[in-house]
């Protein structure tokens, strides 16, 4: 169980490294959904560290990861939600789009364009063989779901110290 959890604890950082890359090292600016992508594999990570130092081979480990499977569900279903978005399947969140702006002072379009959110989640700003980044995050979070769950169903009760 600890290896499993080690193994999700990597995986999480490694996909928010990613996605810092990108927006840091490759000025690909990201949506409120890309935003919100990131927030269960930061949770997952820290589920996970909780279940390597918490008794690692016991009961609670189990149900952590069993945790730890359902934040990359909610993950899973999120990234499903931004590839539907970008693909123009359903229509996004408020905070996809940018909203008319509305008359009056100079000072006050000034603020009303400051506030927009410039960055569309229907925008697909990178891809690679037809797969956006939230394409591949669907099929990264399935994939961490699938082997959490796993970890914590087949994870070997651990004695009581």
């Amino acid at each position: 169980m600890p290896t499993a959890a080690l193994v999700v604890a990597g995986a999480s950082l490694i996909a928010l490294a990613s996605a810092y890359m990108a927006q840091y090292g490759f000025n690909l600016l990201p949506c409120v959904l890309c935003l919100w992508q990131r927030v269960p594999f930061g949770l997952a990570a820290l589920v996970a560290i909780v279940a390597v130092v918490w008794r690692p081979r016991s009961l609670h480990s189990r149900v952590v990861m069993g945790l730890c499977a359902l934040i990359f569900l909610s993950g899973t279903t999120l990234a499903v939600f931004h590839s539907g978005v970008e693909r123009h399947w359903w229509q996004g969140t408020s905070g996809c789009s940018a909203e008319a702006l509305h008359g009056g002072s100079p000072e006050d379009l000034r603020e009303q364009l400051l506030k927009t959110n410039v960055v569309r989640c229907d925008h697909i700003a990178w891809s690679f063989l037809g797969f956006s980044m939230a394409n591949l995050n669907v099929f990264y979070s399935f994939a961490l779901t699938m082997f959490t769950a796993a970890a914590a169903w087949f994870g070997k009760k651990g004695k009581r110290r």
